[in-house]
């Protein structure tokens, strides 16, 4: 829809420039995937932390892309949900990082400060990364249910 209704999309050159978000990701520097899944505990402490630094990105985007606000509501409380789900599964759910209020309330300041083209590039560098994330996340989730005693 962001390629479409604001003519953004992959290999737009602003798309490359903007590109400086901090987002959270599942990296080389995690290995090899299955070899990441084989450390339950610290996937599971990866994918709740993402979750809740993602919730700060999506409510700039519920704010900004407003004519998606109820969908992007659900989006918010959904992924705040399965953060503090998975977050539950952690050996110790304290070692699970979520951004504080200060953290959050600087991210936010820091994503409103855009101008208004850049705006569109962030959402959908946001959205991309999101849906990567999740892809990762719904991966390791069916790896640890089928080798794990747990349900999601």
């Amino acid at each position: 829809q962001m390629c479409e209704k604001f003519t953004i999309c992959e290999n737009s050159m602003e798309m490359l420039l903007r590109n400086n978000l901090n987002l959270p990701k599942v990296t080389e520097e995690d290995g090899d995937f299955l070899t990441f899944l084989s450390f339950q505990d610290k996937c599971l402490r990866k994918i709740s932390s993402g979750l809740y630094t993602f919730t700060t990105y999506l409510e700039y985007i519920k704010e900004t892309f407003t004519s998606e606000k109820q969908n992007l509501e659900s989006l918010c409380y959904t992924t705040e949900h399965l953060a503090h789900t998975i977050r539950q599964m952690v050996l110790n759910p304290k070692e699970v990082i979520i951004p504080d209020s200060t953290t959050r309330e600087s991210l936010r300041t820091k994503l409103k400060s855009n101008k208004n083209w850049i705006e569109k590039i962030t959402t959908h560098l946001i959205l991309r990364d999101f849906t990567s994330f999740m892809e990762k996340t719904v991966r390791a989730i069916r790896y640890l249910k089928n080798t794990r005693s747990f349900s999601v």
